[in-house]
């Protein structure tokens, strides 16, 4: 069973480091894995997306055309990736930037104001960490211990200072959709 899942927002929205993140995570969970990324020329305010595929067995592409479940940063990458994700999957939203929610009967959904929250935590660019833990919360993939580790493993060295914000990040996330 291969779980298909595209992270998208707008450049600078940390939808790269999520999916950096998310792939982690599952190496700590010792579950096969591959991350994409695709992003507009523009960089910062651009789109850009990152896919993740996760796997128990051999993965033969990389590549994600059919997402089992998007994480939506704001309106324009819901109304590019709802479309796309299979009947049954899930669509994770930051409702904080999307003036719509989603219209598919036939998929999940769960949209938390990811980047209110953040911005309670004191930096609105961890939005992208409180929506992981929504993810985290939502779907049956990984523990939130692993994710944990990744941001302890990924942040150490460069961004140290921040690893304790993003904890609490990816636990505020967690714990909007648990209540």
């Amino acid at each position: 069973m291969e779980t298909r899942i595209v992270i998208a927002g707008f450049g600078g929205q940390g939808v790269v480091l999520a999916g950096n993140l998310l792939a982690q995570a599952c190496v700590e969970e010792g579950k096969n894995v591959t991350m994409m990324v695709a992003y507009g020329a523009e960089m910062r305010g651009g789109t850009a997306n990152s896919t993740v595929v996760i796997s128990g067995g051999t993965i033969y592409s990389p590549v994600v055309t059919r997402p089992t479940i998007a994480v939506v940063m704001n309106t324009p990458s819901l109304e590019k990736f709802e479309p796309l994700v299979t009947a049954g999957g899930l669509i994770v939203g930051n409702g904080s930037m999307m003036h719509r929610g989603v219209q598919r009967e036939d998929l999940k959904s769960v949209t938390i104001p990811a980047t209110e929250i953040a911005h309670r935590l004191g930096n609105v660019r961890v939005a992208n960490v409180v929506i992981l833990g929504a993810l985290i919360a939502t779907a049956d993939l990984l523990k939130l211990k692993s994710m944990e580790r990744a941001i302890e493993i990924l942040m150490a060295q460069k961004k140290a200072a921040l690893v304790a914000l993003n904890l609490e990040a990816l636990r505020a996330g967690f714990a909007e959709c648990r209540r």
